[in-house]
């Protein structure tokens, strides 16, 4: 493990350069990889491993579009595709990606294809953590592990695909051969991760939901669409509008900001624009500080586990969330956005 200084902080990651491809082949030598689900984690993981040269099998119910999706990226039905507890009991190295609600509804048939020694891998701490309401608690004679990519499954690929990598997360909660800190490192470094770094199944769920709802996309939604809302209010234009608010945050700033940092950020634009972001930032910190001090007593005492689960078991969720992304696709900021994307260079050729 190399020691990072995260801004007077030591922590231990670990990288390529420590825990080589090489080496992650050579512990996964006799393993066979269950990746269980192909819907969000799962191709990403699934292709990066097998284009790293470990023995992966794909698990997911017959006859749907993931399973088509499977078929379409090379996994051969009864050969490398099979139904889900097929797949699980072939695996010794079982990755549970299915949806958090899937894992709920799917435990207790998976449960009993575990056999002794296996490694039960998870990308998310949720199933565990919530084990009140998920009912997921693992035989003891199994491994139990975490590989969290930090960012969405498509991403896990294309990074993988140009060369980047993208972070994860990693924990073991329970190490029934002795062998799961390796088992996990080697499955961390096979799916295509930048660099590991350690943390707890507790934590990593925590700081999940929590991101989700906050920065990395609730939030984000709700004060781009608070800003839009203010400018149309006070007369500019929806094009005006979206390009002050979405369009030079993702195709310009953010990007530096991902390059060199927010210092930097500040430092390299107009004083005008320098000073008056200095002086807000603190004023927007302090008014949202309450509403994610709110969130994570939310996340903590497990009301956001049992919002989702009640949400997400109901029979006609699927209709019922196609009729709120619809209702944001189609009002006014993101029919804007549309436009503004299709006017893009790249999107005219």
């Amino acid at each position: 493990m190399a020691n990072i200084d995260f801004g007077g902080v030591v922590e231990e990651v670990i990288t390529s350069d420590e825990f080589s491809l090489e080496k992650a082949r050579t512990v996964l030598q006799d393993e066979t990889v269950a990746v269980l689900g192909y819907g969000v984690q799962g191709p990403g993981q699934a292709l990066n491993m097998r284009d790293n040269g470990i023995n992966v099998i794909v698990g997911q119910r017959e006859g749907g579009a993931t399973w088509d999706k499977a078929v379409a990226d090379g996994f051969t039905p009864g050969e490398t595709l099979f139904p889900l507890e097929e797949a699980a009991t072939r695996g010794t190295a079982i990755q549970y990606l299915l949806s958090d609600a899937g894992q709920v509804a799917l435990w207790p048939k998976i449960k009993q294809c575990l056999n002794e020694g296996d490694a039960l891998y998870f990308s998310h701490g949720f199933g565990i953590v919530y084990k009140d309401q998920t009912g997921i608690i693992p035989p003891e004679n199994v491994d139990v592990i975490l590989a969290a990519p930090k960012g969405s499954g498509l991403t896990v690929r294309t990074n993988f695909l140009d060369g980047s990598g993208i972070n994860s997360s990693f924990a073991i909660f329970q190490d029934y051969t002795g062998r799961a800190k390796e088992r996990v490192m080697a499955l961390g470094i096979a799916i295509g991760s930048g660099y590991l770094f350690p943390t707890t199944f507790e934590n990593e769920v925590y700081s999940d939901l929590t991101g989700e709802r906050g920065v990395l996309m609730g939030c984000l939604a709700g004060v781009m669409e608070a800003q839009y809302n203010v400018l149309r209010k006070n007369g500019h234009s929806p094009s005006e509008a979206f390009n002050e608010t979405v369009e030079e945050l993702t195709q310009s700033l953010i990007r530096l900001v991902a390059q060199n940092g927010m210092d930097w950020m500040f430092g390299n634009c107009s004083t005008t624009a320098q000073r008056g972001a200095l002086d807000w930032a603190p004023k927007f910190r302090d008014a949202v500080a309450p509403v994610f001090d709110s969130l994570y007593k939310r996340v903590l005492s497990g009301e956001e586990t049992r919002v989702v689960l009640e949400a997400n078991s109901a029979s006609d969720y699927r209709e019922k969330l196609q009729v709120e992304l619809d209702a944001l696709k189609n009002s006014e900021m993101w029919q804007a956005g549309a436009a503004v994307r299709s006017l893009r260079p790249e999107n005219r050729k």
